[in-house]
């Protein structure tokens, strides 16, 4: 199978869409998440999406079925939340490593079948990790600006395990996403590479962070250009948005990180911004042609969906991206990043 670095050289790759707006369909009640393991478990365990990967794998592949068909290259497996630190809200944190397991093994059997099908047109498998409900670089307490809820280093353990999970079961990418706070994210890398040393593999690494408004900047207070330099230093596949933003709202910030990044760039924002009741009323046709001003600004490498996008979006997506050549990956200006500053001293 081709490595997925040279295919970037050749063409645009398509990531997936939305795990949790699919799984919303099957309309699954609080006894369809707890089965028959969980049937007595204490707490109500509804809306723990990375547990359908142990309660209901078939919807899972399902799911990820329905997104290859639609022409995604690279699957995200259902583990956005499947750390110990997001599982601590169910009492199943013992549950995270076996989580992340079972959900990239679910996936890479679907990408495999798949590829096996079509060897031309190979199928990725991306371990998905993302911020956990806690911060360590700001406070929860507005009345104590200096608590943190969660230390770096117990982050970094949560993400060791949800990494060496993910890597046992098969996957071929690790995706950080979602990044408000990128000390969260350093932790993540630490931890990708400590797995990775200690199951004696590798895999590339993907990060994405998000604009949460109009601002531009994340959570935490940084702008894209500060994102990119402060995960500089960790070897990556790419770099990229999602989340929070429509496509046409990203657009700006995506400029920035490709003019700046020696790396691929990636986006796979929200189906437009959503409406007073929280849903996502933005089409296929609507967001594929907002997608098309990254594409013909020569933006990206990589591009998916986030809240809200279905395979009927990662299909127009699929097609759109056949018309363009990806944004070359080349050298860039490095005016801002790792820049010398001269100090003339008074002698």
């Amino acid at each position: 199978m081709p490595k997925i670095e040279d295919l970037l050289k050749q063409r645009i790759l398509v990531l997936d869409g939305a795990m949790g707006t699919m799984l919303q369909r099957y309309r699954f009640t609080e006894e369809d998440f707890r089965g028959d393991r969980f049937r007595d478990w204490p707490t109500p365990l509804q809306g723990n999406n990375d547990l359908l990967s142990l309660t209901q794998p078939q919807a899972i592949a399902e799911v990820h079925r329905k997104y290859l068909e639609a022409g995604a290259d690279i699957l995200e497996t259902n583990t956005f939340s499947a750390t110990s630190v997001a599982m601590a809200d169910y009492g199943m944190e013992a549950l995270a490593r076996e989580i992340n397991l079972e959900s990239a093994r679910i996936a890479k059997e679907v990408a495999l079948e798949f590829t096996r099908a079509n060897p031309e047109k190979p199928r990725f498998v991306a371990g998905s990790i993302g911020p956990t409900n806690k911060t360590a670089s700001m406070s929860p307490d507005v009345n104590n600006p200096g608590f943190r809820a969660i230390t770096f280093q117990a982050l970094k353990e949560a993400y060791r395990e949800q990494a060496e999970g993910l890597l046992e079961g098969g996957v071929d990418l690790l995706l950080v996403e979602t990044v408000f706070d990128t000390l969260n994210a350093k932790a993540a890398l630490f931890a990708i590479g400590e797995a990775q040393e200690h199951l004696g593999t590798k895999v590339p690494v993907m990060i994405s962070g998000t604009i949460t408004d109009a601002s531009g900047r994340t959570l935490s207070g940084q702008t894209a250009e500060a994102f990119l330099i402060s995960v500089s230093h960790a070897p990556l596949l790419s770099i990229g948005l999602n989340c929070a933003l429509g496509a046409s709202q990203l657009t700006p910030y995506l400029q920035v990180l490709s003019d700046r990044a020696e790396i691929a760039v990636s986006a796979h924002p929200n189906a437009g911004l959503p409406n007073a009741f929280g849903a996502y009323d933005q089409g296929p046709e609507e967001m594929a042609s907002q997608i098309r001003e990254y594409l013909e600004k020569g933006l990206v490498n990589i591009v998916g969906g986030c809240c809200g996008t279905t395979p009927a979006h990662i299909g127009a997506l699929a097609a759109l991206v056949k018309e363009y050549k990806p944004r070359e990956l080349s050298p860039r200006p490095q005016s801002g990043l790792n820049s010398q500053v001269q100090i003339k001293v008074k002698e």
